[in-house]
């Protein structure tokens, strides 16, 4: 079997194609279920190498399926998802492949996950022979908008053939490229999105007491919000309540009949995101009612579980990076409070969800991601599909083996 030199070998070799690739995907950045270009380059690639392609897979998406030349009946099937989308962000590095729309940049990098992805099923076709089961390519639209896995889920890509396991990596800018990080259980929270309108009385502002304050019953509600995380939420759990979103009223000498607050709970566990929710409610109801006003709390259907990865799959992916980075540069701590709707594929096939180091400060590449001057060092394109490559050949023939 291809050891995982060999593969680092191969994926270096690689480099300038995964580099050309990933710069086209980053010139031309398209915005959620609007991938239509960079499906049409995934299909076109996936279908040269050989894999079984379809297409329009929830709206936009794309998935490969391929069997290794070694499966018999029983082998494992393996989800290896990469996402598609931009972000409505206007870009303002002055690079000679910067995207060519206002208003649309790969401020997260998904071009690269796209471009890695199409390397390691470069890699997986072109070691057929050494691999059992069948590889599953996810390419997933709408990730940004945590819509894009449910809708290919709704169209079938748990079916025919149901996988049994998840691989998925994540650009990772906090860290220098060489660094990766695969932790058990929860890597990305939970997330979902409130709304809160306070209704109140209007009046003329020179006259309060005729009126009910709906913008200082809201302004309390936010003051009383952060109270959740420090007085309702054991200190060994973690927990967000933020309010991002605060509108009302249209003249200063007018109080408003309403106001409305938006915001977002973060969560690692299904019972904090339910005090959360309960908490949000009560509180903006009790402390609108105590200021005369009334608080009408709803919830987004567009909400996330935690992306939670298998102990099993999460140490066997921290072996292969140790391999191919050494042991000190493998981190089983890291998480955030971001969300990721391919949690809903591991909650259907258990696995991991990996970040890739691609800062580095040498370089001056430090923005967070989503900024306007989001960048990667290209160098953690390699490194990307030798960790995958070579994670997916584990997961076929060893858990086969087991099987």
């Amino acid at each position: 079997m291809i050891t995982t030199e060999q593969l680092r070998e191969e994926a270096l070799a690689m480099r300038s194609q995964l580099v050309a690739t990933r710069r086209d995907l980053h010139q031309h950045p398209e915005l959620a279920f609007q991938e239509e270009r960079t499906a049409s380059i995934v299909a076109r690639r996936l279908g040269e190498l050989g894999y079984a392609v379809r297409t329009g897979v929830g709206q936009t998406g794309v998935v490969g399926l391929m069997e290794g030349k070694a499966a018999h009946p029983g082998c494992r099937v393996l989800l290896l998802r990469f996402d598609m989308d931009a972000l409505p962000i206007h870009e303002q590095l002055d690079l000679p492949f910067r995207s060519v729309y206002e208003g649309r940049m790969h401020a997260c990098g998904h071009d690269a996950h796209t471009a890695i992805g199409l390397g390691v099923a470069e890699l997986l076709a072109r070691h057929r022979d050494e691999w059992r089961g069948v590889v599953k390519f996810v390419f997933q639209p709408a990730e940004e908008i945590v819509s894009g896995a449910l809708a290919m889920i709704e169209d079938g890509v748990l079916e025919d053939p149901r996988p049994d396991h998840t691989l998925a990596l994540h650009m990772w800018a906090e860290e220098e490229t060489g660094t990766i990080g695969v932790t058990d259980g929860p890597a990305l929270a939970a997330s979902g999105a409130y709304r809160i309108v306070v209704r109140g009385r209007g009046s003329h502002g020179a006259s309060p007491h005729l009126g009910r304050d709906p913008i200082v019953a809201a302004a309390h509600i936010i003051t009383a919000l952060q109270t959740i995380v420090a007085r309702n939420l054991n200190p060994l759990e973690q927990g967000v309540v933020t309010v991002g979103s605060v509108h009302s009223g249209t003249a200063p000498n007018i109080i408003p009949d309403s106001a409305e607050l938006q915001g977002t709970i973060r969560a690692f566990s299904d019972d904090v995101m339910g005090l959360l929710r309960l908490r949000v409610q009560s509180v903006a109801a009790g402390v609108a009612g105590a200021l005369g006003c009334e608080a009408h709390v709803s919830f987004s259907e567009k909400s996330t579980p935690a992306t939670v990865n298998d102990p099993t799959i999460a140490a066997l992916m921290r072996r292969v990076a140790a391999e191919l980075v050494g042991a000190a540069r493998v981190r089983s701590d890291y998480r955030t409070m971001g969300a990721e709707d391919c949690a809903f594929f591991l909650r259907a096939a258990p696995g991991a969800y990996v970040f890739v180091g691609a800062g580095n400060r040498d370089k001056g590449i430090t923005e967070p991601h989503h900024s306007p001057r989001f960048q990667i060092d290209e160098d953690a394109l390699p490194l990307g599909v030798a960790l995958m490559t070579a994670g997916a050949l584990r997961i076929l023939n060893d858990e086969c083996q087991n099987h």
